[in-house]
């Protein structure tokens, strides 16, 4: 049976708002300064210690979750949140709060700004040793094909995770010829950054015996970040010491991105969401 706690997503989402409404200015700047390339920012201790170590302690087994493992990427993923203990869907629903979206939409100034009860590709997602996420571009658009994505909030609650540990964010804003951003997975660290057509990131290869935990969100729009944008889907490229896997992911992309524009929804329809009559 499922356990279930008294903190709720409207308690966690009074806890987050309250933590990101009072470093605003702060976070204005670092979303400002990076817009250019790729508008970012990142906002440590978000919640109280003991709620982030709760989350983590009740993130799911690999074995009880969805592993992906090709040449693109290699983690565990999970999005019918109904299926593990209720504090997890509480804290992806809580960045759902109409009053977090907003102040987020704010501070990254885009007008309109919706998130996503369907959790498509977003929910929690787990990494151990070895495993990675190869640079890529998020999927432009929701499900349905409706709303441009425009913003990816990852929040990460593995106690104690350390830079060298790999496992971290990286944003490539001048391609992969050039040195990358890299943003630690720190333990109670909110990042969020911006999708656009050049919004190239990835996930370091995780590189200890250890599992880097993260509860996701994608906020949508009705219209795309960039006047340059264009449907896509998630576009995958090789880490730069890998240029034959990097030709091959290319080709992938081309291939699948074709098949998208005849069949809109692709031929097989991406299993990655929260259906909540399941």
């Amino acid at each position: 049976m499922l356990k279930r706690h008294k903190v709720n997503r409207n308690q966690l989402a009074d806890l987050i708002f309250s933590k990101i409404e009072k470093n605003k200015d702060t976070l204005v700047k670092q979303f400002q300064y990076s817009k250019p390339e790729i508008g970012f920012f990142y906002l440590d201790d978000l919640l109280p210690e003991d709620i982030a170590l709760k989350i983590f302690n009740f993130f799911p087994k690999p074995v009880n979750m969805v592993l992906k493992k090709s040449l693109r990427e290699n983690k565990y993923v999970a999005a019918q949140m109904n299926q593990y203990d209720s504090i997890l869907e509480e804290i992806i629903y809580a960045f759902q709060d109409i009053r977090i979206v907003t102040l987020i939409a704010e501070i990254c100034v885009i007008n309109d700004c919706f998130p996503d009860e369907k959790l498509y590709a977003g929910g929690i997602s787990l990494m151990e040793e070895k495993q990675y996420l190869n640079p890529h571009l998020d999927n432009s658009h929701d499900k349905e094909r409706e709303r441009w994505r425009v913003l990816n909030l990852l929040y990460y609650v593995t106690p104690n995770w350390k830079l060298e540990y790999g496992g971290n964010l990286e944003l490539w804003p001048n391609g992969l010829k050039n040195k990358q951003i890299t943003i630690e997975s720190k333990f109670n660290r909110l990042a969020v950054m911006a999708t656009h057509n050049k919004s190239l990131h990835s996930v370091s290869p995780v590189v200890v015996n250890n599992k880097r935990c993260c509860v996701s969100n994608y906020y949508f729009s009705n219209s795309p970040l960039q006047v340059t944008d264009s449907f896509h889907v998630t576009s995958f490229r090789g880490r730069p010491e890998n240029k034959i896997t990097d030709i091959i992911l290319q080709t992938d992309t081309w291939l699948r991105n074709g098949i998208r524009k005849i069949f809109k929804k692709g031929i097989k329809e991406n299993p990655h969401y929260y259906n909540k009559e399941k």
